[in-house]
């Protein structure tokens, strides 16, 4: 058995690393551009975490098929799947939940947009709004047009990322029971949010 090692005071010495297994996640998402521009912007030392983000342009079954064929190609400890509830009926929107949990991912879902998530860094918003709507609510709380496929809105927003956990937290709360493919507006991408947080040096 291998002995402590001993330091000059006499105490035995352990090694002591909080992050002792180096995280890979991976993240699939529902829009080609919007989600993925934000999540790659996350800044994870690569020694610390790696994060695949993956932006696929499928409705939420089949976003969840390519998760699972995608994590059987490599080992990743955390696979989040990141959809809409949107236009993509209700049967298929549950069905993709379902089939999520069954596999052990995660699900940071929208309903109604993924857009809900950047107009909570402003405001509490329990009153569901259509899509389109989102854009121009958006271009009113920027000061300026509000671009879909952004890349620099993950920076643009930072400062307010506490406000939207929050007011996404209590959104949840407002229902009783909870029952994503109906509760609009809800979201629980503040799950995912905050996990990648945990690595940020």
């Amino acid at each position: 058995m291998p002995r402590k090692k001993v330091n000059s005071r006499g105490y035995h010495e352990r090694k002591v690393n909080t992050r002792e297994i180096r995280q890979r996640f991976l993240i699939v998402c529902e829009g080609e551009k919007t989600e993925p521009n934000y999540f790659r912007n996350f800044r994870v030392p690569k020694n610390v975490a790696e994060i695949n983000v993956q932006g696929r342009g499928e409705n939420p079954s089949k976003l969840v098929e390519s998760a699972k064929q995608l994590n059987k190609q490599d080992d990743y400890n955390q696979v989040w799947c990141v959809f809409d509830r949107d236009s993509w009926t209700k049967e298929d929107f549950n069905n993709a939940m379902i089939n999520a949990e069954a596999q052990g991912f995660q699900v940071a879902y929208s309903n109604e947009a993924f857009e809900l998530w950047y107009v909570l860094h402003f405001q509490f918003l329990n009153t569901g709004i259509p899509r389109s709507d989102y854009n121009k609510k958006l271009t009113d709380l920027l000061g300026r047009p509000y671009k879909k496929n952004s890349d620099t809105i993950y920076d643009e927003l930072l400062e307010k990322q506490f406000i939207a956990i929050k007011n996404a937290e209590n959104l949840l709360k407002q229902y009783v029971p909870h029952i994503p493919s109906q509760d609009n507006p809800s979201t629980t991408v503040h799950l995912l949010v905050q996990e990648l947080n945990k690595f940020i040096q």
